[in-house]
């Protein structure tokens, strides 16, 4: 299997300019896990933590709609199980590798140490088979985020797993809560994604005169590149879907956390019969704002209340474009346990008023409030390539033969992202959350959907030295380079 960088070049890389061109360090190797491991704690000397976890990342069978079928996961579970944490705790995570090859994990949306960050060839050294890492970090800022592997199209088997870090003073007053992970699903289904990365990267102009191409208006196009047998929420697909428990009572407040775990596949997430009122976007407060549907690209997390009717309600998450579908069930306390609706019908929310960035105003505590006089750096950011050569990238190079973006600490940057491919992309930067746009009220985003021919810009303060990886977070497209870096200079 391939990894982002594959290892080949990387050696290339290396052995004719150093990894300084991939990391910004004068080093000419990159620190092994356990040299890493020992770097860069960051908590006060003595400090215990405040969570612990052990993750076990192993092949596994993964019983799905009457099938068994073998992936990978952590501890056995797909998704994995929940990790929650507090804002300002200390949080310790060890990861024990027994899959065929090296492994890592990115905490996405957390702005935390680089050195925890979870890139290999970056930010630490592999995960190999067989040995054993530990993540040690605090964590800033409340919110709805997730975690997964960097390595290869290991995002798109069963690696991924909630991450909730709570605060309670976020302004949200639920009487239940439900974290809602979507996803989808070829893994072990007769096929796998490498099977999958290997066919769109060899396609002829034959194969592509007899694809038949998910297209999207919502998404200025085409909407994905591979076709998904299964669509899942929390693990389960619509021929056997979740039941929320427990369950809520007629007029109960309900809190849905909604993160995107999916490799390929944008969602339109909407709940039968009931309006929902967005609070947070990638784990940060926004102005309430009612809405029928959210569009929700691969890495976006949306957090949302509604006021919950008497009955049974689906939850359905549409895959953009592909026609196909997750769905779950709400029924209150009072609904009969024989009421089920009818999961694969219309409903007429997912037609409704939708939301888009523009109806999206932080929230006073969230914004980060630009100085007036502030000096902002433009930095141009070029999504490029297509699918006929399957040559995606930034700049118009791959992840590899980049140069990486400098930046000087506490600078103000602006992303100014421009998408010159006919096809959108979900992008995303680490170890910041910038803002949309240059506005007071201005969105905290940490990943972005950019679709064909338009433009984003994220602004934020360069406030976190090491290196940082920028990159659409399809995880075919990523894998292909459309990546670059970020790395602070003195």
């Amino acid at each position: 299997m391939n990894h982002l960088l594959p290892r080949r070049r990387f050696l290339q890389l290396s052995a004719g300019t150093g990894v300084a061109l991939l990391t910004g360090c004068a080093s000419s190797s990159l620190p092994s896990a356990a040299s890493t491991r020992l770097a860069n704690i960051t908590a006060e000397p003595g400090r215990q933590p405040d969570v612990t976890a052990q993750l076990r990342a192993a092949p596994t069978d993964f019983e799905l709609a009457g099938r068994t079928l073998r992936t990978w996961a952590y501890n056995a579970k797909v998704p994995g199980e929940v990790l929650r944490a507090s804002k300002g705790d200390l949080v310790e995570v060890t990861v024990a590798n027994a899959l065929p090859e090296a492994t890592s994990i990115h905490w996405h949306g957390l702005s935390i140490v680089n050195g925890m960050d979870g890139v290999p060839g970056l930010t630490q050294g592999d995960i190999e088979p067989g040995d054993e890492f530990t993540y040690r970090f605090v964590v800033p800022d409340a919110g709805t985020h997730w975690f997964h592997p960097h390595h290869g199209l290991q995002l798109d088997r069963g690696l991924l797993a909630p991450l909730i870090i709570e605060d309670p003073d976020d302004g949200v007053d639920a009487d239940v809560e439900y974290v809602v992970m979507l996803d989808d699903w070829l893994d072990g289904a007769g096929t796998t994604p490498d099977d999958e990365l290997d066919a769109l990267t060899t396609m002829t102009m034959d194969d592509m005169g007899t694809m038949t191409m998910a297209t999207s208006p919502l998404l200025g196009g085409d909407a994905g590149d591979v076709t998904y047998p299964y669509h899942l929420i929390n693990g389960r697909p619509l021929d056997d879907p979740l039941t929320f428990a427990p369950a809520p009572r007629q007029g109960d407040r309900v809190r849905l956390r909604i993160i995107n775990g999916a490799g390929d596949t944008a969602y339109r997430f909407a709940v039968g019969g009931h309006t929902m009122t967005v609070t947070h976007t990638d784990g940060f407060a926004v102005e309430p704002v009612d809405v029928d549907a959210i569009l929700i690209g691969m890495g976006e997390r949306y957090d949302v209340t509604i006021d919950v009717r008497s009955g049974a309600w689906p939850v359905v998450a549409l895959a953009e474009g592909k026609g196909e579908r997750a769905a779950a069930v709400l029924r209150t306390v009072d609904a009969s346990s024989t009421s089920t609706p009818d999961l694969g019908a219309a409903i007429p929310e997912l037609d409704g008023t939708w939301l888009r960035y523009a109806d999206l105003r932080a929230t006073e505590p969230a914004s980060l409030e630009l100085p007036a006089d502030v000096d902002i750096r433009p930095v141009p950011l070029r999504l490029t390539g297509g699918m006929m050569q399957y040559d995606w990238g930034i700049n118009g190079v791959a992840y590899g033969n980049h140069e990486p973006i400098q930046v000087a600490a506490d600078e103000w940057i602006s992303l100014q992202i421009e998408n010159m491919s006919n096809m959108w992309h979900p992008v995303h930067l680490h170890g910041h959350t910038p803002q949309l746009g240059r506005g007071r009220a201005g969105v905290r985003k940490d990943t972005v959907n950019v679709l064909p021919s338009q433009s984003m810009e994220m602004v934020f303060q360069a406030n976190n030295p090491g290196d940082w990886m920028i990159h659409c977070h399809n995880a075919y497209h990523l894998e292909a380079g459309m990546a670059t870096t970020l790395s602070y200079v003195e």
